[in-house]
This record gives C-alpha cells, sequence and structure tokens, in this order.
C-alpha cells in the first residue's frame, strides 16, 4: 500500500491524516497516511529515510517548510515563488519534486465561499511565509489592488518588491492604512495567542470580507474583533485547510477529491458542528 506522512514538529495535533483518510475513501485510493515528528535537526534524515523505505510522498508543516525547500531535487514554479515546499512528490522518474499549495487552498476557499477576487482592493496582513505562499495564487486572480502590512514594514516593502512583477501590490504601515478595503486577510499567527494586528477598527465596514488563516474550535480573536465591529462575512482557515490538502492530494494520485463533505466531516471531529 502507497504511503504518505505529514512531517512536523509539533505535529500531533494535525488534522491531515484525518482529512487524507477520507479523500482516499471518496476516491478509492489505496493509500495510508501518518505522522512523523523528527527532531528539528533530524528532518533531512528522516525525509531521506522515508523514501528510502518505498514513501510516495509527504505533507510538510512547521518548522520543515523552508528546509524541505532545499531538500527536493525539483521545485514546482509556485513553490520556487513561496520560498517553501508543503508538498513532496516521489516521481515515476525518481525524482523528488517539491510543491506548494497552500495559495492555491487559500484562494479555493474564498472562492467557495463566494469571495470575488477580481478587481477587489485586498488588504494582507503579515510578512512571512504563509503571506508569501499567498501573493503569487492571489495576484492571479487580478485584484486591482493588493496591500501588505506588517509590524516590520521593512519586512512588507520587501516582500512587495518580490512580487510586483505579478501584479499591483505595494506596502504599508498599519498607520497609513486608509483606503476601502473588500476583503483583509490575516496571515500572522497572533490569533494562536489571542492577539490582534493593530488595525484600525475604522477599517472594518458591513460589506467587507474578513479571513483569518488561524482556525479553532471557536472564533479566533481577530474574527470575533471583526465581528465587534460589524463584519459581516467571516471565514477561518479550515478550510484553506482542506482545500490546501485536496491540492496535495491531486499533485499526488492525479485525481481532485471533493471538499465539502470532508470539511463538514473535519467541522463535526472537531467539535464545530
Amino acid at each position: 500500500m502507497d504511503r504518505y506522512l505529514v512531517f512536523g514538529h509539533p505535529v500531533r495535533h494535525s488534522k491531515s491524516p484525518f482529512i487524507h483518510t477520507l479523500f482516499a475513501r471518496q476516491t478509492q485510493q489505496e493509500l495510508e497516511y501518518g505522522l512523523a515528528e523528527p527532531a528539528i535537526d533530524e528532518f533531512a534524515h528522516a525525509l531521506q529515510v522515508f523514501f528510502a523505505q518505498g514513501g510516495k510522498g509527504c505533507n510538510v508543516t512547521v518548522p520543515f517548510k523552508e528546509q524541505a525547500f532545499t531538500l527536493v531535487d525539483r521545485l514546482s514554479p509556485r513553490a520556487k515563488r513561496a520560498g517553501a515546499v508543503n508538498t513532496i512528490k516521489l516521481t515515476d522518474d525518481g525524482v523528488l519534486l517539491g510543491d506548494n499549495t497552500d495559495g492555491a487552498g487559500l484562494v479555493a476557499d474564498l472562492k467557495s465561499h463566494g469571495v470575488t477576487l477580481a478587481d477587489s482592493r485586498i488588504l494582507l496582513l503579515g510578512a512571512g511565509g504563509a503571506a508569501r505562499g499567498a501573493l503569487a495564487p492571489l495576484l492571479a486572480e487580478l485584484p486591482s489592488e493588493l496591500v501588505i502590512a506588517n509590524r516590520t514594514h521593512a519586512k512588507a516593502q520587501q516582500l512587495a518588491a518580490e512580487f510586483c512583477d505579478l501584479g499591483p501590490v505595494t506596502a504599508q504601515t498599519y498607520e497609513q492604512l486608509a483606503v476601502s478595503f473588500d476583503l483583509v486577510i490575516n496571515s500572522t499567527s497572533a490569533s494562536l495567542q489571542g492577539e490582534l494586528p493593530p488595525l484600525a477598527p475604522a477599517l472594518i465596514h458591513t460589506d467587507i470580507a474578513i479571513y483569518d488563516m488561524m482556525y479553532g474550535a471557536s472564533d479566533t480573536a481577530f474574527i470575533s474583533w471583526a465581528k465587534q465591529h460589524g463584519a459581516r462575512q467571516t471565514m477561518d482557515g479550515l478550510g484553506m485547510l482542506v482545500e490546501q490538502a485536496a491540492e496535495a492530494f491531486t499533485v499526488w494520485r492525479g485525481i481532485r477529491p471533493g471538499t465539502k463533505q470532508v470539511l463538514r466531516e473535519l467541522k463535526r471531529n472537531l467539535g464545530v458542528i
């Protein structure tokens, strides 16, 4: 039976085995999917051993995505742009192909919620790896404007400069933000600590869409804050998790699973519904 893993540290909380087991059942694919939590300095060796012992592919999560970028034989265009790898496939000719499905998962989830990206004004909070992975897929949807805001303004400026060839992307400080945005995406990990990006409440209006890449059994701190200030459409990152997994499954198996029922099952598993 074909073997797949998710590598991370920590990773025992991961819902990837749950998701991919449902995908396999749905598409009648024979595979098993497990967890691997190597020590921080042992990831490269663990990855080598996994594929040497017959592994077919893996997901890679925090803190190994940037390291995986340097360990594969070939990179997909979107992995090159993201500067990180979250999906690895052993090809038929023995090549380790590194891909990044995070941005595609984000865009797919936004579209599933009916969010219009073309000609929209998008504010992206954060300038770390999650933001980097999202930029190219978001700009491919042809927004009229994409602004990056980050606590360290220089990082936002650097990121905007790297991606400005793909579309209208600029960097602003939180204090400079004034335009009325259609969509705000929080790519920071602030919600994990129950904290908020320093965003002015005046930027929130009833027609804005709010997306937090983090998720939990209840609203994240950012989503709760946005609702308090009048946002009617709010989304967390649970759908993104399922959509990026579906993209990875497609890379591995050449068949795209459906995500709606799997997302419902995942919410039930988490106690969200």
